[in-house]
């Protein structure tokens, strides 16, 4: 069994904020705009070096959404950030309008999901964000494991025409995907070969699947361990074949 080792736990919103600040420097097509969490989701650094593509709207999310909708036609590539519950529940309407159904190239960028923010209690918690957003045409869903691959889809969704919802958290968890491995929308990274079962895994429950291979390895149990990190589109074929 191949063993994963974790290179120093980080927050995943932190790896969104370094591909943030690496766009910053090499595609000036890239805008920013913030619902009041320039802190939050590690957007201080694009900030501070790119103020003239950064726009702080306020809580303001519906009117975030329409105003990204709208800098697409200009031909810049806008990434909107704040909680995944204010990202997607909060303003459905105006990204199914204005974002799914018109095709714009938007990048809808979600700290905070799912049950993350234990603390912040139920109007800020959300789990069907992932169903909200796969549900609509043209919309690209990814849910990252770690820092490493949050960076590296925040850099490749740019390259990508068309809408994106990027979803990702506020806990430190461990960092352990290589740091220089490319992202490919759409393809399934199989983290371990197994014969007797297979786990399939996204999101923060990535490490969790490897440990649990572990363990079930020292039962005699062979697992495979597969990362969606893309919902949709799913790759279909990799879950079939394995």
């Amino acid at each position: 069994m191949k063993k994963y080792t974790n290179t120093g736990s980080k927050d995943t919103r932190s790896g969104f904020g370094a591909g943030m600040t690496e766009l910053g420097q090499t595609n000036d097509k890239v805008v920013a705009l913030c619902a009041d969490l320039i802190g939050s989701l590690k957007f201080d650094d694009f900030k501070k070096n790119h103020p003239e593509r950064f726009f702080q709207i306020g809580i303001a999310e519906a009117n975030m959404i329409g105003i990204a909708a709208g800098l697409t036609i200009g031909g810049k590539i806008p990434f909107t950030g704040t909680f995944a519950n204010f990202s997607t529940g909060r303003v459905y309407d105006q990204i199914r309008q204005s974002v799914a159904y018109s095709d714009k190239n938007v990048k809808i960028c979600a700290s905070h999901a799912g049950l993350t923010l234990g603390e912040d209690g139920a109007t800020h918690q959300i789990l069907e964000d992932i169903g909200l957003m796969k549900m609509l045409p043209g919309m690209t869903v990814i849910n990252t494991c770690d820092y490493n691959q949050t960076k590296a889809a925040t850099i490749a969704i740019a390259d990508h025409h068309g809408p994106v919802y990027l979803r990702f958290g506020r806990p430190v968890v461990p960092n352990f995907m290589p740091a220089d491995e490319p992202f490919v929308i759409g393809k399934a990274i199989v983290l371990n070969e197994g014969t007797d079962v297979t786990i399939v895994a996204t999101g923060h429950l990535v490490w969790e699947a490897l440990l649990a291979a572990e363990a079930l390895e020292e039962k005699g149990i062979s697992a495979e361990v597969i990362n969606i990190h893309t919902i949709k589109p799913l790759d279909e074929a990799a879950s079939l074949k394995h």
